[in-house]
């Protein structure tokens, strides 16, 4: 577990020196994120060429144990939102607005990447079963 949070860890600092050195206008975490996507797809490419297993990666120890806490994650930020409710208050209405329409263009972006990896995927031959197949 400590070799899969250490993964995560120099993934972020390395996302960190990233866009500090090419001067990105992004979040280091966020490229961070992308250098281990990029990471796990190399592993996962590199067993599967190579002739290993399905091997368990350490990250998705951490990743889990992480999830299972995700709650404890939240509290800073609603302490955040607690701490400028009269600024909230004061633009209730465009951060009404911003959030419905973030949520339709991230919706809008799920269904179109859902389709683009549908169509990059092979289709498997594999029979699907219905529920409504079973007696």
């Amino acid at each position: 577990m400590i070799i899969g949070f250490a993964a995560l860890l120099v993934c972020q600092l390395a996302g960190e020196i990233t866009v500090r050195w090419l001067g990105l206008p992004l979040p280091g975490p966020v490229v961070g994120m992308m250098l281990l996507v990029v990471a796990i797809a190399l592993r996962s490419l590199a067993l599967r060429r190579f002739g290993g297993g399905k091997a368990e990666a350490p990250v998705s120890h951490v990743a889990d144990s992480l999830l299972g806490n995700l709650g404890l994650l939240f509290v800073p930020a609603g302490v955040g939102v607690v701490q400028y409710l009269d600024l909230i208050a004061a633009n209730g209405a465009a951060i009404g607005i911003a959030i419905v329409v973030s949520t339709v263009l991230a919706l809008v972006a799920t269904v179109v990447t859902f389709r683009v990896v549908k169509r990059l995927l092979p289709a498997s031959d594999a029979p699907t079963s219905d529920a409504g197949d079973r007696a």
